[in-house]
């Protein structure tokens, strides 16, 4: 849903102004599809109305004159003066009293790229208030498979659920994973095998039984989200209840964002799944969740993913964490990938016929971000992936080395909400701070 945006206006413009005003909104009508652009309006007479954000297109130093008229504006304000489509460096003495002596959220894009992240997230935030809709397959959750371990996340609580509601909109739909596998059993082998031949994906030592069960899931998945309608996100207790399974949902995973554009997560982890998809949408930059092992966290670590150390790495260790999810570094669709192979699968837990993905994205800087289970802050963390590293016959066959930038191991171990970790690809911090400041997220950098 893209933002409604009202370009306003001094009275107090000259001619030359007017003209350069014109020009100027023309250039971001231009450059920024992302937003539907309203009439333009005098700032006198643009007190609260149907719209989500104001955009300047110009500022003149009327606007020191205008303190009452500005106050009344309760959206945020968007600057956007330079003939570039960003702010003019003139503006920031104009900008700064806006924020300082008025009190008002004004954001003042410095490229393309975080204007765009500003205008999608708040599309983002007002189509979530009207209605969003996650999908969730589960039927006993922390009862099945490790029970030890399942039964301790906040995700499976109803306060989340409520949480999500309350603060986003979000209305979470459940259907059991039982029934859905008994769909997915009823379809037909020719249906899966056409759709295979016609959306085949690198794999590695698979049968054509695994490779069927694997797409009947995403066909049952697919059936139940269409029951339901505009589904936006997507998640099944895929370990802990993968008793009732032939396969796992990885390749559907994947055809569900690469086909039918919708954002997905590992184990129905409601938080992981909020945080991905506030942050894709926003950012559009490769996005993905997986489980965090610091090095700090010792055997404590190293016993889950049955290795006997860590990897060696330059420095001090305390800087350093492994990404690993289901044997492998984690899922990811394949457009973001620059490496992408479905193989068999590594955790006991799940079928014999069950597959999973090795993939990696690209090496270099990342940002392990997550929203908080009490909703209300976000955790940034500079890092980047350094390399892969290998144990093999472990339940790390390929996972990435993590690097903390900013040498905050020991803060970290004090900020991490999860053991789920959502990497966004690049130094995304000061997009993420923007985002933060819509959604009216608390943050904290590392």
């Amino acid at each position: 849903m893209k933002a409604k945006v009202l370009p306003v206006f001094f009275s107090a413009q000259n001619e030359q102004e007017k003209e350069a005003f014109s020009i100027q909104l023309k250039t971001l009508i231009t450059l920024y599809p992302e937003a539907e652009f309203l009439p333009s309006c005098p700032v006198e007479k643009c007190s609260d109305g149907a719209y989500d954000a104001v955009v300047f297109p110009q500022l003149i130093g009327a606007a020191f004159a205008h303190k009452k008229e500005l106050k009344q504006i309760n959206k945020p304000i968007v600057v956007l003066t330079s003939s570039f489509g960003t702010v003019e460096m003139w503006d920031w003495e104009i900008v700064a009293y806006l924020r300082e002596e008025l009190d008002l959220t004004v954001f003042s894009p410095y490229n393309i790229e975080m204007a765009k992240v500003v205008l999608r997230a708040i599309g983002m935030k007002k189509e979530m208030a009207q209605g969003t809709k996650f999908l969730m397959f589960q039927d006993t959750p922390g009862e099945g498979m490790q029970a030890g371990i399942f039964k301790r996340f906040y995700w499976w609580e109803k306060e989340c659920v409520d949480r999500l509601k309350e603060a986003f909109g979000i209305e979470i739909i459940y259907y059991s994973y039982k029934k859905l596998n008994e769909r997915a059993a009823l379809i037909a082998d020719e249906l899966a095998d056409q759709l295979w031949e016609e959306r085949q994906v690198p794999y590695v030592d698979l049968s054509g039984e695994q490779i069927r069960a694997a797409v009947k899931l995403y066909l049952a998945m697919k059936e139940v989200m269409d029951e339901f309608g505009d589904i936006k996100g997507l998640g099944a207790n895929c370990l802990n209840e993968s008793f009732y399974a032939k396969s796992t949902p990885c390749l559907a995973w994947d055809w569900l964002f690469e086909y039918d554009k919708k954002m997905w997560v590992c184990e129905g982890d409601l938080v992981s799944l909020l945080s991905q998809y506030i942050m894709y949408h926003s950012c559009k930059v490769p996005t993905m969740t997986t489980n965090i092992y610091p090095f700090l966290l010792g055997m404590a670590a190293l016993k889950h993913e049955k290795i006997d150390s860590f990897p060696e790495v330059e420095g001090d260790v305390s800087h350093y964490a492994l990404g690993v999810h289901c044997g492998y570094f984690g899922l990811a669709p394949r457009s973001f990938c620059t490496q992408w192979t479905m193989g068999k699968k590594v955790l006991e837990i799940v079928d014999e016929n069950a597959i999973v993905i090795d993939c990696r994205l690209k090496e270099g800087p990342i940002t392990l971000a997550k929203i908080h289970a009490n909703m209300k802050k976000i955790t940034m963390i500079e890092a980047e992936i350094v390399s892969y590293v290998q144990y093999p016959g472990s339940d790390c066959r390929n996972g990435a080395l993590i690097h903390y930038k900013n040498k905050s191991g020991h803060r970290v171990m004090e900020a991490l909400s999860s053991h789920h970790a959502v990497i966004m690809q690049g130094e995304m911090v000061p997009y993420l701070q923007n985002v933060a400041k819509i959604f009216g997220f608390e943050t904290v950098v590392l």
